[in-house]
């Protein structure tokens, strides 16, 4: 008797923590993304892309640096491929995070880079190939507080170290075959909608707002990026080179500042 009580008690339980859960889960809707579908796709046709992985934190630690990648499973060829892919999150003050620019260089439409999500929302990605039909998948995220709140250190002393960069590239390199880069860019990112802790006014946005890579001159994959980047930014991608060469790194901020960085890629 004693052990079936124990076995409805824990099955009982199990239950009232999943409904929890789910219910929980549930909170987390598309309400704005009917208005944000008809400010950015107004007339457009988005056909579902279970083919666009996303991965990222179901519950992330802190909304200033949420963990996302996304990687489209479709063609990169000179004929077809994905040609931009647009990341929105929905519940943002500004929802459209960045797009991204891809080519066939690149292997694959892949970013692994990290977000800003102000509150719980679902995060919509939209991958538009070169024949101009558009997929979309999203994946919801728990997050609070990443594009307001407060900051602290010199703001001056921020924006002068804002621009350096720190570029790799895995190895070994294989010409011919896909590779991956990681860009690291020091900047503070400022969102327009944070306050200074110590005047409580707020501190201008301060941001990102365009990345180039090339690779021998040629365009690699670039990049409009907004306040929904987090803070020290940093991007994971792939290209192919076809013989060794100079990577090439351009990035500019809103307030009209440029950055340039390179690495030289060999095979081995």
């Amino acid at each position: 008797m004693k052990n079936s009580l124990l076995r409805y008690f824990t099955i009982l339980m199990t239950g009232l923590i999943l409904t929890s859960s789910i219910s929980a889960f549930a909170e987390i809707t598309d309400k704005a993304w009917g208005t944000l579908q008809s400010t950015y796709y107004q007339g457009k046709k988005l056909e579902p892309g279970p083919f666009i992985k996303l991965t990222a934190p179901r519950r992330a630690d802190s909304g200033a640096q949420v963990p996302f990648a996304f990687s489209v499973d479709y063609p990169m060829e000179a004929k077809k491929y994905i040609k931009s892919v647009t990341v929105i999150v929905d519940e943002n003050p500004v929802p459209l995070a960045a797009i991204f620019y891809f080519n066939p260089i690149n292997g694959k439409a892949e970013i692994s880079t990290r977000i800003r999500l102000e509150s719980d929302s679902l995060v919509h990605v939209i991958a538009e190939a070169n024949d101009g039909r558009m997929y979309i998948n999203a994946i919801p995220i728990r997050a609070q507080g990443g594009c307001g709140g407060s900051v602290e250190g010199d703001e001056a002393a921020a924006k002068a170290a804002a621009g350096k960069m720190r570029v790799a590239v895995e190895n070994p390199v294989k010409m011919g075959s896909l590779s991956h880069v990681k860009l690291l860019i020091k900047h503070p990112m400022f969102t327009g909608l944070q306050r200074d802790l110590n005047t409580q006014a707020f501190r201008p946005a301060f941001f990102i707002d365009k990345i180039e890579a090339t690779y021998n001159g040629k365009p690699v994959m670039h990049a409009d990026t907004y306040i929904g980047v987090s803070e020290d930014p940093n991007f994971q991608f792939g290209f192919i080179p076809d013989k060794p060469g100079k990577l090439e790194l351009m990035i500019k901020d809103n307030e009209g500042h440029t950055f340039t960085s390179s690495i030289d890629v060999k095979e081995g």
